[in-house]
């Protein structure tokens, strides 16, 4: 297989040269990541052909889910991605101390375990009337008595106990921010089904639609093991091929892919065609300038795709489109990437290119 064939196989497959409904592409997809809602929107109006701001947000779910990262997706896939402890740990109300650390290893848990369900059930309560912001919820567990360490626990950056309590089946992140503020609400009742089950299943999704990709590629993206990416292999039903000495693998889907490589692409912050494949084998990020998308903080910026390959990032704030750009592009090429931007945003005024 070719170069471009790969690549052609993988836009089409991520729905970035065939567009379909939103419940499509984030099943598709595996969900997308959702650190900040802007991106998590903007690669679903990247790929979708039922984009509308207002009801966009219907029908779908934020939670930690694969690498441990917050994910959009389809509500209706909760028992996919909330595994629950195998399900024994589905809405269960007791607790005994919380298992998680920061990636920092400065956990310092302060919240004794009849502590932690007085101030789960006062959320849980408080969630029955409607969703509540991140600051609504302190609020809520400071008139029930919670001290600073009690909340440095509870609301941690990094999960704390609302992370465990999103993990067990009681709730979820609204798909919006109020003021820009996160916002929580109760989910809906579901029945996890087993993790290995389901792992195999969103592993299905990932060879299906968003490869090829090698082993590697798909350790990557799950954060897991070779060993545990041969071993879903071995009980998919893959195809292979052969690219500069490595193995693709990919499930055939039914779909042609008769086009041509995109002329511009404003990929999404974390999007699944930068985050699905191993980012220093990357087919699509020259390893120059690897370190401006991936950035030292764990930020993954939004990319310019010209022709198939990164050129550059771009951020947009009001009607304003700035591109910065990490080397010299001839006109031609500045004025694909302006004719692009006026497709995808009708009311940018104003388009920057450093």
């Amino acid at each position: 297989m070719l170069l471009e064939e790969i690549k052609i196989r993988q836009l089409t497959n991520q729905y970035l040269l065939e567009p379909a409904d939103k419940y499509t592409v984030v099943r598709g997809l595996c969900g997308v990541q959702a650190q900040f809602m802007v991106h998590a929107l903007h690669s679903l109006k990247i790929r979708t052909t039922d984009y509308d701001e207002a009801t966009v947000r219907d029908g779908l779910v934020k939670n930690w889910t694969i690498r441990g990262t917050v994910h959009v997706f389809a509500e209706s896939d909760l028992p996919v991605f909330m595994h629950c402890n195998n399900g024994a740990d589905y809405r269960r109300r007791d607790w005994g101390g919380y298992s998680y650390r920061n990636p920092q290893g400065q956990w310092q848990w302060a919240l004794t375990p009849e502590r932690q369900k007085v101030l789960a059930e006062r959320i849980l309560a408080a969630l029955e009337d409607s969703a509540r912001t991140r600051d609504e919820l302190k609020e809520v567990c400071r008139k029930n008595g919670m001290t600073p360490l009690e909340e440095a626990s509870m609301f941690d950056q990094w999960g704390g106990g609302i992370r465990e309590l999103c993990e067990r089946g009681f709730i979820n992140y609204t798909v919006q921010e109020k003021a820009g503020k996160k916002e929580y609400c109760l989910s809906p009742d579901f029945v996890p089904i087993p993790e290995d089950t389901a792992k195999l299943e969103i592993a299905r999704r990932y060879f299906t639609h968003m490869a090829p990709a090698t082993v590697r590629d798909a350790a990557y993206f799950f954060g897991t093991t070779q060993a545990q990416v041969k071993k879903w292999l071995s009980s998919l039903p893959v195809a292979s091929a052969e690219y500069n000495g490595k193995t693709y693998f990919y499930i055939e889907n039914g779909k042609s892919y008769d086009q041509d490589i995109p002329d511009c692409l404003f990929l999404a912050g974390f999007d699944q065609l930068m985050l699905g494949y191993e980012k220093k084998e990357s087919l699509y990020l020259p390893p120059l300038h690897r370190r401006a998308i991936f950035n030292l903080a764990g930020i993954v910026m939004p990319a310019v795709l010209l022709h198939g390959e990164v050129v550059g990032r771009w951020r947009r704030k009001n009607r304003k489109l700035s591109v910065e750009l990490f080397s010299g592009l001839g006109q031609a090429g500045i004025s694909v990437i302006k004719e692009k931007a006026m497709t995808v945003w009708a009311d940018i005024s104003q388009i920057e290119i450093q």
